[in-house]
């Protein structure tokens, strides 16, 4: 529990700022596009943060770990409120960027050490419903504060909740002691198994697919549905509450088939996205669609992790990091794109985009998965891992 608050708190924070940037580039007298800066920054240093802080923490105790990547959280939200320029509002958000990377390089695959192994899937979707719970959140809290108090208030609240998990973590997180040595040279050969890279491109399309529509959701709402902020935001938060419902039921499916939970979640993704434009017309078809669309993304995460999980010989954490890594970049990618999309054909087009991409990423997963999916990695540092590993350390789940 005190490790699903803390991946709760951190995707708060994350996406706390995104409903408050015209309140900030105000107060700190920058344009929006430079305040904008903050969220980019963020993801790509937890993108670089993913496999240094691995790397570099790994002979220690991942409860140490936890903690400290938690009580970095407290600091950059603690810094934040109290930023009095831009730029020192920009190292916050930095170093929040390496507590995101790093905890979910670490805290993400640390399940399978808490409960029983039978038991990995369901505590793992317990820590990755932090996200689900934190996208409802984080949109509609950012939204109240900003038009009821100082924007500052948003790095308040994330910083005490965060004080919070870093005392539920102290009191409840038992010894963790780490099982391998982790290198640079041992992430580098989790390249050359063919399962980890499948998950790893796979994951790229999905993230990329998934950022390419949903950071446009809103505009999609407002101009092309014709629907008023309050219905936009009653959107969102249905979208949220269903990717919640998805990620619990995943962790039940997982159970039975890993490839095929993911493909058949991927198509239905695709589906869902290149058929909203279409019904825009009808706000009871769009709510529907969003409710599916939430469904199967709430799933998909879990999935991906899963899939990375059981892909390195060397241990969860070293695939976590590559995975960490993969999506932070398909992130902005697909915020990119999507904003390109827009800008040059509309919002439409960008939707449509999100959805063929989200279909090549699903026929890679399956085509490339099928082949996949028996083989035994060998070729990734297996001596990497110690020989009194134990057996429930990771979530041994094939599709």
């Amino acid at each position: 529990m005190s490790v699903a608050l803390g991946s709760f708190v951190l995707v708060l924070s994350e996406f706390l700022p995104i409903g408050l940037l015209p309140a900030i580039a105000r107060d700190l007298d920058v344009g929006i596009g430079t305040a904008g800066l903050m969220v980019v920054a963020t993801g790509l240093v937890g993108a670089v943060a993913a496999p240094v802080v691995t790397v570099l923490t790994s002979r220690l105790d991942r409860r140490v770990v936890l903690v400290s990547l938690t009580i970095l959280l407290v600091v950059a939200d603690g810094l934040a409120a109290i930023a009095p320029n831009f730029a020192v509002l920009l190292v916050a958000r930095m170093l929040l960027g390496v507590g995101i990377g790093g905890f979910w390089a670490i805290g993400a695959g640390i399940a399978g050490r808490l409960v029983r192994p039978e038991a990995t899937i369901r505590a793992t979707s317990l820590i990755t419903a932090g996200v689900s719970v934190a996208t409802v959140v984080s949109l509609p809290l950012g939204a109240l504060v900003s038009s009821l108090a100082t924007w500052r208030l948003a790095f308040v609240i994330g910083g005490v909740l965060g004080l919070v998990a870093l005392v539920l973590q102290l009191a409840m997180l038992p010894r963790i002691p780490a099982l391998q040595r982790v290198r640079f040279g041992t992430l580098g050969s989790l390249l050359s198994v063919p399962r980890a890279r499948v998950g790893l491109i796979a994951a790229a399309f999905l993230f990329t697919a998934q950022f390419a529509a949903y950071t446009y959701v809103a505009p999609y709402l407002q101009d092309l549905v014709g629907v008023g902020p309050d219905t936009v935001t009653l959107a969102l938060l249905v979208f949220g509450i269903a990717g919640i419902v998805g990620n619990f039921t995943a962790g039940f499916t997982l159970g039975r088939t890993v490839l095929g939970t993911i493909g058949v979640a991927k198509v239905v993704l695709a589906a869902s996205v290149v058929l909203l434009p279409l019904l825009a017309n009808s706000v009871v078809g769009v709510f529907v669609l969003l409710v599916v669309w939430g469904l199967v993304w709430g799933a998909l995460p879990l999935g991906m992790q899963t899939w990375m999980s059981t892909a390195s010989p060397a241990g969860s954490e070293t695939g976590l990091a590559l995975f960490v890594t993969t999506i932070q970049l398909a992130i902005a990618a697909g915020s990119v794109l999507g904003g390109v999309a827009v800008s040059s054909f509309g919002l439409a087009a960008d939707f449509w985009l999100a959805g063929a991409v989200a279909v090549v990423g699903a026929v890679v997963l399956v085509s490339m998965g099928l082949r996949r999916s028996n083989a035994v990695p060998t070729s990734a540092a297996p001596a990497a891992v110690p020989e009194n590993t134990p057996t429930g350390s990771v979530a041994v789940v094939c599709p």
